[in-house]
């Protein structure tokens, strides 16, 4: 068996950076998040303002994916919250459940949220937030690369490009596969995982059987990829080479840092 790398990047073309996540490994996603600092940095440092992110495929996975959320705009800004039966039941308020808005970043932090999440908070409601890592040369620059077969905290970070118009989504519709799972020991070593919470996004709308459709709806090609293209990167490309891509000067604003 040979496992996918879950971050790989390239220079497609002079200004553009690219970088493919294939998912977000880990529950709290410390080293994927440090992976793709370190990309970013690259980036920002070879002065690429231009910027691809290819989610086609991804599998899902962990927190890693608020901070590639976190680089699509400049402040904090809340992505969705997360539901449980219990707490629909008991009526709730989104501004008031608990907030995740930074991933750990040291063994400290990291042992205080197994503690909160443990035995404090076992409830899985919760808002998600952005970090606010400041402003980035591609804002406003941005193509993600989405298909069927794009799951889970994939689907969080493509429609929340999605809903606050930071991105231009080019592809297919995502798979539409989006509740939390947990995880709970059976007898004889077995787990039984199985799903214990549903995705709002922050407008209230649930991406569980429907999933986040594209900008640009662009099936792949196959004879495109036979001849060595693949048209839907392509599509990308032009989009962000052309200026019409993310964020109008606009609406820039209210995603400032102090949002």
């Amino acid at each position: 068996m040979i496992e996918p790398r879950s971050i790989s990047h390239r220079i497609i073309e002079p200004k553009i950076g690219y970088v493919r996540v294939a998912s977000f490994p880990g529950a709290v996603g410390l080293d994927f998040a440090c992976e793709l600092d370190a990309v970013i940095k690259e980036f920002n440092k070879n002065g690429y303002d231009r910027l691809i992110i290819d989610l086609r495929g991804n599998m899902g996975g962990g927190l890693g994916s608020l901070r590639l959320m976190s680089y699509l705009c400049p402040g904090k800004v809340p992505v969705g919250h997360s539901l449980t039966r219990r707490r629909l039941q008991k009526g709730y308020s989104k501004e008031k459940l608990i907030r995740i808005d930074k991933i750990p970043s040291s063994k400290v932090t990291l042992a205080l949220m197994f503690v909160r999440f443990t035995f404090l908070q076992r409830d899985r409601s919760m808002v998600l937030a952005t970090e606010g890592l400041g402003p980035q040369p591609f804002h406003g620059r941005i193509a993600v690369l989405v298909n069927e077969f794009t799951h889970s905290a994939a689907e969080m970070v493509a429609s929340f490009a999605h809903d606050n118009q930071l991105a231009t989504l080019v592809g297919t519709k995502t798979s539409g596969e989006v509740l939390g799972g947990a995880n709970f020991k059976l007898p004889k070593g077995y787990r039984l995982r199985m799903p214990v919470a549903g995705w709002y996004t922050w407008k209230g709308e649930c991406i569980e059987g429907n999933g986040v459709p594209p900008h640009m709806p662009i099936d792949v090609s196959v004879e495109a990829l036979a001849a060595g293209t693949d048209n839907q990167l392509r599509a990308a490309v032009e989009n962000i080479t052309s200026g019409n891509c993310g964020v109008s000067a606009p609406h820039r604003s209210r995603f400032g840092a102090g949002a």
